[in-house]
């Protein structure tokens, strides 16, 4: 098991700017940022470093400490979780504005956790911290940083505080580590399956759909393999994806899509397998991701369906016979401890690497009409790319390149992953 790191959890009202600053400390974009409140509402995590110091950072959901409304009471839920286990905590306010009371409730909230933490007062572009010192003083933090997230001003005395006492660490060898995007339609399950492949309550889950904004991704050690799950935001039709936020989800999810190795679709066993289904499959397929197709659900379905539900399946998804289907409840569990293995498999095959030796003894028993391959080898993997040289400069004809892959998967497997197969014509020679 990886060895477990120091904790930063940036904590803040919403708006204040904390996903700018966890994205500014973690060197990527990797949560979503905006100008409408309320973006974050899972805790984003991510490993990071400053001068040799490795630790962990976690970006939670703006915090509202008297707000009763079901989602920023689990914003705060969610908050709690992740204070229990911080080194360090900070705290964000926004230095354009005046202090509110909610600045004041969540201060008073960390303050009396007992661990040490800073006020990193944001957006503070502009302001002397002399200015600054009397009134956000007065939330009671000694350690005051004024910072531009934005502009990284500030960035290097609020880390070189915040870990200055912290151990200097080789870096690690890094092991193999899968990562695995869920995605789907909205309020399919998708952070429910999240919680139940990491065993806690990671991300909130609620009857509203689109809860989930911002993708949240968790570290899972498995066997001897890493998994790093991210449960995307759920993609909507074009046309109802008003708010930004949506939006910018949709783009985000589509990101993740292309930097997993592995995509579970999850769908709703008792709505049934719909039209946007197939194209969020398309997402993953064109992406050339290996892909599980998760039918969740499944403990709301009467005995002795499963044959008919995945007859009906492959026939909406004619361009996916590739991925294995697997029936789970993410509520009960059922089912989800043997998705680590199946996540293994398809990963394993969309990792494949056939010799060119043994590739051209495998064509030599294939028949073309009118076609002749002169030669045949494996480009890449993930997905795995095979580069056909043909007496013919023309696109090998669909039906003989579907049945050139089925021949492939037949013969070396590749469940659960697509293939790609380029055709190279033979160069015409010169004239002299």
């Amino acid at each position: 098991m990886p060895q477990s790191l120091p904790t930063i959890v940036i904590v803040g009202r919403p708006n204040v700017g904390k996903s700018t600053l966890f994205n500014r400390i973690t060197g990527q974009r990797r949560a979503i940022v905006g100008d409408e409140p309320g973006i974050t509402r899972d805790r984003n995590q991510r490993r990071a470093s400053y001068e040799g110091r490795r630790f962990e950072v976690i970006d939670t959901g703006g915090i509202v400490v008297q707000d009763d409304e079901y989602i920023p009471s689990q914003i705060l839920k969610q908050a709690r979780v992740a204070l229990e286990q911080a080194a360090h905590i900070i705290l964000v306010v926004d230095g354009r504005s005046e202090i509110t009371a909610s600045d004041r409730d969540l201060a008073a909230m960390v303050r009396r956790l007992g661990k040490p933490m800073s006020l990193v007062v944001n957006k503070a572009d502009n302001l002397a911290h002399e200015a600054l010192a009397h009134e956000f003083y007065s939330l009671g933090i000694r350690d005051m940083f004024p910072v531009s997230a934005e502009h990284a001003l500030g960035i290097d005395a609020l880390m070189e505080h915040i870990t200055r006492d912290w151990e200097r660490t080789e870096e690690e060898v890094a092991g193999e580590t899968i990562g695995v995007a869920i995605i789907g339609r909205p309020n399919v399950g998708k952070s429910t399956l999240l919680n139940a492949l990491t065993g806690q309550e990671r991300a909130i889950v609620s009857p509203i759909a689109g809860t989930t904004r911002d993708a949240v991704d968790e570290l899972v050690h498995h066997g001897d393999t890493d998994y790093v799950f991210v449960d995307t935001a759920g993609i909507r039709r074009k046309g109802k994806t008003k708010e930004m936020a949506e939006k910018l989800s949709v783009v985000m999810a589509r990101r993740h899509i292309r930097m997993a190795q592995v995509v579970l679709l999850v769908l709703d066993a008792v709505e049934g397998v719909l039209s946007l289904d197939a194209t969020i499959a398309g997402y993953a397929h064109e992406g050339g991701r290996a892909l599980i197709l998760c039918v969740n659900k499944w403990d709301q379905i009467a005995e002795g369906k499963k044959r008919a539900f995945e007859r009906e399946l492959r026939d909406h998804f004619k361009f996916l016979d590739y991925a294995p289907v697997v029936f789970l409840s993410a509520k009960t569990g059922a089912g989800v401890k043997g998705l680590f293995k199946t996540i293994r498999q398809v990963y394993d095959a969309a990792s494949k690497r056939v010799t060119t030796g043994e590739l051209n003894r495998f064509t030599e028993a294939l028949h073309f009409e009118e076609r002749k391959i002169l030669y045949i080898t494996q480009a890449s993997v993930r997905p795995p790319t095979f580069v056909l040289f043909t007496n013919s400069r023309e696109k090998l004809h669909f039906s003989d390149e579907r049945y050139l892959m089925n021949q492939l998967r037949k013969r070396f497997g590749f469940e659960g992953t697509p293939i790609v197969v380029k055709t190279k014509g033979r160069t015409a020679k010169r004239r002299a």
